[in-house]
């Protein structure tokens, strides 16, 4: 079984308009609502691909039910923890020219609601997939990823972490199966400028001495480099088309990748699988459906 976390889920208000000017009154040409968080979006694109996984986190108050609910009615199987104070957060984007965000802060999470989800973790068994995505709230240890890690450490889960800097770098002693940095945080995380993919290759590389075991590069338009614990290297480039929507194409990725990798075991097909299911929701309005997924497949 495939598990997420998502500890602060999100209703994501998309707000469009031709221009946003401060201090006026705007009005909006279109307005949708998603249910946001990274670990949510990589369920919503794994049940989309017809592949079964369970969500876990934290929601609370009039929002947190109406996440828990949409997130139910999408097919995601959800086991979400609900605290008794809060609301989760509300994120307001607004696409006028440049896009504006808004992001809310999400409720306190208690020791003893953390404690549950320690007990939830606890039944993931061995050749189970755990995705960690995202940034860690205020409310939780900085450390919380390592200790969930450390926790896991007996057992033979692969661990897939989506994070940036130094919450990325703080885990790789626990080898996880994968990690998804972009060109640009690798960068940062060396304190270096990488300009070609022999340079991303051997700052990738890196990270593998460092502990991972598979390093997954993304770049945007330029495509991605995938460099695996079996010592490959590939790279991909991305199937034309037009991007609409940035928000959640890398959770997307890693969904896509998870999906195919667990089923065939073969790096290079989930690599193409995992940059035509990121590409699926860049190029559309909501999350990758499977037959544009499948579309786009054709053209890698």
């Amino acid at each position: 079984m495939i598990y997420t976390v998502t500890f602060n889920p999100a209703l994501d208000y998309v707000i469009r308009m031709e221009n946003l000017e401060l201090g006026s009154v705007n009005r909006s040409s279109s307005e949708a609502v998603f249910y946001g968080g990274k670990g949510i979006n990589v369920s919503t694109v794994l049940k989309n691909l017809g592949v079964d996984s369970i969500a876990l986190g934290y929601v609370a108050g009039f929002t947190g039910r109406a996440i828990e609910e949409g997130v139910k009615a999408l097919g995601v199987t959800t086991d979400f923890i609900s605290l008794r104070e809060g609301m989760s957060r509300i994120n307001v984007k607004i696409k006028a020219g440049e896009e504006t965000e808004i992001n809310g802060q999400g409720p306190a999470i208690g020791e003893a609601e953390l404690n549950r989800m320690f007990e939830k973790l606890s039944q993931i068994e061995d050749g189970d997939c755990l995705v960690l995505a995202g940034t860690i709230p205020a409310a939780l240890p900085s450390d919380i990823y390592e200790t969930i890690m450390e926790s896991l450490a007996d057992k033979k889960v692969d661990i897939v972490v989506d994070a940036t800097k130094d919450l990325l770098l703080n885990v790789l002693k626990y080898h996880p199966f994968l990690i998804k940095p972009n060109n640009h945080e690798l960068s940062e995380m060396f304190g270096v400028t990488l300009k070609s993919d022999e340079e991303i290759e051997v700052y990738a590389r890196k990270l593998q001495e460092l502990g991972a075991r598979n390093v997954l590069v993304s770049m945007a338009g330029d495509g991605s480099m995938l460099v695996t614990e079996t010592g490959e290297r590939y790279r991909m480039g991305v199937p034309s088309g037009t991007v609409i929507n940035s928000v959640g194409a890398g959770d997307s990725m890693v969904a896509g990748f998870i999906a195919s990798y667990f089923k065939d075991h073969n790096y290079l097909e989930a690599l193409k699988f995992g940059t035509a299911t990121g590409s699926a929701t860049a190029f559309s309005e909501g999350l990758a459906s499977r037959d544009k997924v499948e579309e786009l497949y054709k053209d890698l």
